[in-house]
């Protein structure tokens, strides 16, 4: 039975580290002999720093995994797609590999980030690399708390992996956006003007009743439904990142269909038809948008069998 990438399902960190990478031109059969030595590494340092809790996840883009696995493909795999309406706008971007690193320790994840780098070295090139944060308890920096609609228990684990008859069983979709925050603009609204645009409230993080819930708002926006009215989940693991001059959130979710991420965006930006939008998009910016396919690691510890 394959075995699902501990990082996908573990609980909050307090520290993270995120790398994407660009595969050079034919190093195509190095990436995969050196992404299968990465989960024993990985192992490796969790039981030497035990006591930091260390998960990690490693992905391959959409748009590079045919050049990386041309055997097969997850059936749902595609490229993340570009969204606008008016001035909001979820861009696309192109990376082949995303590597996320996750501890209680930031010098733990320094190591392991740098020993990533190292192992895979001059074929590929480091695009990007965002460090998170856990800020309060557990709250993006707007001060709202974030991923209370994640599901729990099993039901995280049926939401975020592929089923085990599906040939990438155990495997994850995954879409990743690092947004910025324009918290100079944020901090201009009064508590219950901030509550109005999540309608949750700030401090006690109660949700507002169906009825007084703004079709506006981030919760109401976010919160889509199938064909048969049944509700579309995803598992976030995202974390805040950033310093004094730049803020935000660096999004992740993980889940067993690419759709269910993908009708969220667009209820959030296109709206509902009414001109209802998601007015948290007056205040923060994607700057970054990708898809990947977060494997089982017993898919990626085969890889070492390939040439």
């Amino acid at each position: 039975m394959p075995r699902e990438q501990f990082g996908i399902c573990a609980e909050p960190n307090l520290h993270s580290y995120y790398l994407m990478f660009n595969v050079m031109d034919n190093k195509n059969a190095f990436i995969r002999q050196a992404l299968a030595a990465l989960p024993e590494m990985f192992d490796q340092y969790a039981d030497q720093f035990s006591e930091a809790n260390m998960a990690t996840v490693i992905a391959i883009g959409a748009n590079y995994w045919d050049d990386f696995y041309p055997a097969s493909r997850p059936k749902n795999l595609r490229p993340f797609e570009q969204i606008q309406a008016d001035d909001r706008v979820a861009p696309a971007t192109s990376y082949d590999l995303f590597i996320e690193i996750r501890s209680d320790r930031a010098d733990v994840n320094h190591v392991v980030s740098s020993k990533v780098c190292e192992l895979l070295g001059d074929a590929v090139e480091l695009i990007e690399q965002v460090k998170g944060f856990r800020y309060l308890d557990g709250r993006d920096l707007t001060g709202f708390v974030d991923g209370t609609e994640n599901p729990k228990g099993m039901r995280k684990r049926e939401i975020a992996l592929v089923a085990e008859e599906d040939e990438f069983a155990k495997g994850s979709y995954l879409h990743i956006q690092r947004y910025r925050h324009n918290m100079q603009l944020w901090e201009t609204l009064k508590e219950k003007q901030q509550e109005d645009v999540f309608a949750r409230t700030k401090r006690d993080n109660i949700e507002y009743d169906s009825a007084d819930k703004p079709n506006t708002s981030h919760i109401k926006r976010a919160s889509v439904k199938d064909s048969n009215g049944k509700s579309l989940e995803i598992v976030r693991n995202s974390m805040p990142y950033g310093h004094m001059k730049v803020q935000g959130l660096f999004f992740i979710s993980y889940c067993y269909s690419p759709e269910n991420f993908e009708l969220m965006l667009k209820s959030m930006i296109e709206g509902d038809g009414y001109g209802n939008f998601d007015h948290m998009l007056k205040y923060t910016q994607a700057e970054t948008g990708a898809a990947f396919f977060a494997p089982s690691v017993t898919f990626i510890e085969s890889l070492a069998k390939e040439k």
